[in-house]
């Protein structure tokens, strides 16, 4: 981690609506990144975020009840057993396992984290069952590695800065973590695609599906709740409340500790009513009604590409009917995710909005016969292909599928195919793609028209003559390219020559000139 205090705060965040926001957000992440700056030494950097994450959640939870505890000891003129009564707060936290019992430990601090922790998520196991314990690589009672003198300096750090609700709203905490998950991300980008998907390609999906107010949202490979969340600022857009979003919120993650931080980030953006889950999608999904699959109106994901070994004799024969376009082999997942989320969809309302590989469009055996299914299904309304090198940890390039169960007649029996690979903003270590070039392939999707270079509305009967490839580039109308007559190529040809065949010979003259050779 070499980056100053400075670059690790040049975000390339979204505009906020007020200075004093933006103030805010950025004290919270510089107080962040310097508890990164304590552990460092002993800690490597890909275990930052199993420590700095709970550490965190904990200071929220514990500054959170303080403000719950003067709220009700104001409201009851003093009285602080009511004051204390659980239901005056979102977490219990008993005895002796609060932030200022832990700050008040001089020796084995380490042993007062755990303790503290274990506390609170056995106090709330409905809702904080596992979000603590998950982070199991976190080794705070090895004084070896963390000795109380560092611990001591990290925890008087956390306490020079309030994070309750009145300090800092759910959007500039959630933002500040988001923040730090995007730095966990950018430090570690051998495995950051496990769990950290570019917020504007995120963005991109929501803006895709258009989830309504009461509509119901579901991320089968979740990671760190990201996309659920974008998918509850949309809603909120549209200036409903919170009430008539929240348990309708669904995720689930195979990872035990980023399931952990994906209801952590929910929490800390302010979601209270969802359910994210533990568990693997492909071999066990976790939401099911009456024998059957759960569907929802909205399924978006960016699940891990070209997964091997993923269970495809158990899919061959799923209890669920979600092999209906075929079984993939058990070298590679990425059809198996999809059919997942098309059969998770809503058989009247559903939406589906996914990154996959770009080879999906377009490589054969079983692949190919399952593409010519879901073409003949009619539900494909759109393909985007993606810039290379706009995902961490991969040098595929990617592209999004929007699927749709109820497309609007003029869609019905054609497909919108957009070649996105050339917008993007290139930067010094990664390509990125800025609100402009999300909005630029959005419009393009609304249009729905032809431009030359960029997009091609192509029929069904379109695709059943090209063998039923999706490669977008076989469709995408290219402009004419311009005949040079092989004279004129002459010509130029030899007046570049012998316009460096007199550039030699000044050089030449002016080097003899001087005294630099002879002749």
């Amino acid at each position: 981690m070499t980056q100053t205090t400075m670059d690790f705060m040049d975000t390339n965040n979204e505009s906020r609506t007020s200075t004093q926001t933006e103030t805010n957000g950025a004290t919270l992440r510089s107080y962040l990144y310097e508890a990164c700056n304590i552990l460092r030494g002993p800690i490597n950097q890909d275990e930052y975020k199993s420590y700095v994450t709970p550490i965190l959640f904990f200071k929220r939870i514990s500054d959170v009840y303080d403000e719950e505890y003067k709220d009700a000891l104001t409201e009851s003129d003093g009285d602080e057993a009511f004051a204390l009564f659980d239901e005056n707060h979102r977490f219990k936290i008993p005895k002796g396992c609060h932030w200022q019992d832990v700050r008040e430990k001089n020796e084995n601090i380490g042993l007062a984290i755990v303790h503290a922790m274990t506390g609170i998520e056995r106090a709330n196991p409905d809702k904080l069952g596992g979000v603590f314990s998950s982070f199991d690589d976190a080794n705070w009672t090895d004084k070896a590695k963390l000795s109380d003198e560092r611990l001591k300096d990290l925890i008087e750090h956390m306490s020079t800065l309030k994070v309750g609700n009145k300090n800092y709203s759910a959007d500039v905490m959630g933002d500040s973590y988001e923040f730090l998950i995007k730095k966990f991300a950018d430090l570690s980008k051998k495995n950051a695609g496990e769990f950290y998907t570019p917020r504007s390609i995120v963005k991109l999906l929501v803006m895709l599906m258009s989830p309504k107010a009461g509509e119901t949202v579901y991320d089968p490979a979740c990671g760190t709740g990201g996309m659920l969340i974008e998918a509850i600022r949309y809603i909120q857009g549209q200036e409903y409340s919170y009430g008539q979003i929240y348990g309708r919120i669904y995720g689930q993650e195979k990872n035990l500790a980023t399931s952990a931080m994906a209801r952590m980030n929910l929490f800390l953006h302010g979601a209270e009513d969802f359910k994210v889950t533990q568990g693997d999608t492909l071999r066990s999904p976790n939401y099911h009604e009456s024998g059957a699959l759960k569907t929802f109106d909205c399924v978006i994901a960016n699940p891990p590409f070209a997964l091997d070994k993923w269970g495809a004799d158990q899919f061959s024969c799923d209890i669920y009917g979600r092999n209906l376009w075929g079984s993939p082999t058990d070298s590679n997942a990425d059809y198996a995710w999809l059919q997942h989320m098309v059969k998770s969809m809503s058989p009247k309302t559903g939406r589906c909005a996914v990154v996959l590989p770009q080879g999906v469009l377009f490589r054969g055996g079983r692949e190919g016969e399952i593409r010519k299914r879901l073409v003949e299904s009619d539900k494909l309304e759109a393909i985007i292909t993606l810039a290379s090198g706009v995902f961490y940890s991969t040098g595929v390039s990617a592209c999004i599928l929007f699927l749709n169960n109820d497309k609007v007649p003029e869609h019905r029996g054609r497909i919108c195919m957009i070649n996105g690979e050339k917008t993007y903003t290139p930067q010094r270590a990664q390509n990125i793609m800025t609100e402009e070039n999300v909005q630029t392939l959005f419009k393009y999707y609304t249009d729905y028209e032809d431009v030359v270079e960029k997009v091609k509305v192509v029929t069904l009967d379109d695709i059943k003559n090209q063998d039923y490839t999706l490669d977008v580039n076989r469709y995408i109308e290219k402009k004419p390219q311009e005949v040079v007559p092989p004279a004129e190529v002459r010509r130029q040809y030899f007046e570049a020559y012998n316009e460096m065949i007199a550039a030699e010979e000044k050089m030449r003259q002016l080097l003899i000139q001087g005294g630099y050779i002879n002749e």
